[in-house]
């Protein structure tokens, strides 16, 4: 695991070519609230689905965390061609959409295209994702860290000194060829090992790559835990969920908890009530989880 990343000029340039100069100089947030609406979880969640297909999004999948969220999963043909063109670029083929009765009130918010797209290191433009799925849902304002990121320090993000980055993922199973990698991983899911379930599956055209959410169930990792001890307070970061296997070539991977949680919780503390502390085995048992459901 590194504990450290010297960038060297070249590397910088190389971004620069596929990251319009613009970006460089603007921060952004986790999530954008698109709206705070008196409908039903239910009735916001059919609405927000219409209006995505109307931007030419395709929904992929949905489920409910729990008893006041409902989970919505989109992408479409410039996601799937980013996604292509980006080493593991899976991790970004979709955009996730929380609706969540938070305090009464229904809140429908979602992933900041531009945030993730700089996040899992992805190369090209943006953003029309960003207009489209805003001319869908909406923008009253953007949220989830105390301080906006800027693209260069997603692109190189750590939560700490020790902790890992984009590109130490947990490395799940190794197998004889794409054709066996989904196959075994489709039926650990079908299965329902360790409690793992699959939400959507999204193959990348043109590449031996398909990624595939999954709703976790089982110990300090499930989904139902991970918002109830650190998603109490302000707007909600149910758009975090959920997680995503990664069949890659022979492998199936995984970002590893301790980057993908911290990515969509930039300003977490480390210690106290409702802190990485109180989820602190939770990246050990997501991984355990999807280690089981790749396994052969």
């Amino acid at each position: 695991m590194k504990n450290f990343r010297t960038i060297q000029l070249p590397t910088l340039a190389l971004a620069a070519i596929f990251v319009a100069p613009s970006v460089w100089a603007d921060t952004y947030q986790p999530f954008v609230l698109a709206e705070t609406t008196a409908d039903s979880v239910a009735a916001a969640s059919d609405k927000a689905k219409s209006s995505l297909v109307g931007q030419g999004f395709e929904v992929v999948g949905e489920y409910a965390p729990n008893d006041a969220t409902h989970i919505l999963v989109v992408t479409n043909a410039t996601l799937k061609s980013l996604a292509a063109n980006s080493e593991n670029g899976g991790f970004g083929a979709i955009e996730r959409v929380a609706v969540v009765n938070r305090a009464g009130k229904v809140e429908v918010s979602y992933t900041n295209p531009t945030y993730q797209f700089n996040a899992y290191r992805m190369k090209g433009d943006i953003s029309g994702v960003q207009t489209a799925m805003e001319k869908a849902l909406g923008n009253v304002s953007t949220y989830g860290a105390d301080e906006g990121l800027s693209a260069e320090d997603l692109r190189e993000y750590h939560y700490k000194m020790m902790m890992p980055y984009f590109d130490d993922e947990d490395r799940l199973a190794s197998y004889g060829s794409y054709e066996e990698a989904l196959k075994t991983v489709e039926a650990g899911l079908q299965a329902k090992k360790s409690g793992v379930a699959k939400v959507y599956r999204v193959d990348i055209p043109g590449k031996n790559m398909s990624v595939i959410g999954v709703s976790l169930s089982q110990k300090e990792g499930s989904d139902a835990n991970i918002l109830a001890q650190i998603d109490q307070n302000g707007h909600s970061h149910a758009a975090h969920l959920p997680y995503e296997i990664l069949v890659v070539e022979d492998r199936a991977i995984a970002l590893n908890g301790k980057f993908r949680i911290a990515i969509n919780w930039p300003s977490l503390s480390m210690m106290g009530s409702g802190s990485f502390m109180s989820i602190a085995n939770a990246p050990d048992h997501i991984k355990e989880a999807l280690e089981t459901v790749a396994e052969k």
